[in-house]
């Protein structure tokens, strides 16, 4: 077990990495976003490649991010639910959803994106808008995605494995004390308003 968790920490260390740096790209699009809208509304010009530029650099944040956010558990749950249920359900729920839905999903869509980007290459396929750019980049973000979300599948497996045999702390009480120091901190800040009131 101890083998497998050097791994998961290792594939830990390499999605977050990734996803640390290309988070990045969000500021790059926001400035290529106000760049093109300047110059449109300034010299009544417009790039189509700009425009397309941030379509793609938010496809990279959005989906090669996606292990990043796996990792830090913040991919969208019902937390509500989740909180009241009993640790080791909750490990459970986890190891469940990852074996049973995450994995095949993404395995079946990797499976399917693989032909669909290598189309897309072979016919160096281009945008339908004159001056945009080249389309088969963007769809090996699918495929890129995928693999790093299966990659991450297994990380998370071998954790939840451990959690669950007791060798690793749960990381739903962490996630509980996280949670519980949120709500103090935003009743502290309804209280501060208020006396400002």
């Amino acid at each position: 077990m101890q083998a497998l968790l050097g791994l998961s920490r290792k594939i830990d260390a390499f999605n977050t990495l990734v996803g640390r740096w290309l988070s990045w790209m969000i500021v790059l699009a926001v400035i290529i976003s106000a760049g093109n809208a300047v110059i449109r509304k300034t010299f009544d010009m417009s790039s189509n490649s700009l425009l397309e530029l941030q379509w793609v650099l938010f496809s990279i944040v959005f989906l090669l991010c996606s292990p990043w956010t796996l990792l830090s558990n913040e991919h969208i749950r019902i937390d509500i639910i989740n909180h009241s249920l009993p640790l080791k359900l909750r490990g459970w729920i986890d190891m469940i959803g990852h074996v049973f839905f995450l994995m095949p999903f993404a395995i079946v869509l990797l499976w399917w994106s693989i032909p669909f980007f290598l189309v897309s290459l072979s016919q160096n396929e281009q945008s339908f808008s004159a001056g945009g750019l080249p389309q088969w980049p963007a769809k090996s973000l699918i495929m890129i995605a995928c693999l790093l979300l299966i990659i991450q599948g297994i990380s998370e497996i071998i954790k939840r494995a451990a959690m669950l045999a007791g060798v690793i702390p749960d990381s739903n009480v962490l996630q509980g004390a996280q949670h519980a120091a949120e709500l103090e901190a935003e009743r502290l800040v309804m209280h501060i308003g208020g006396d400002k009131l």
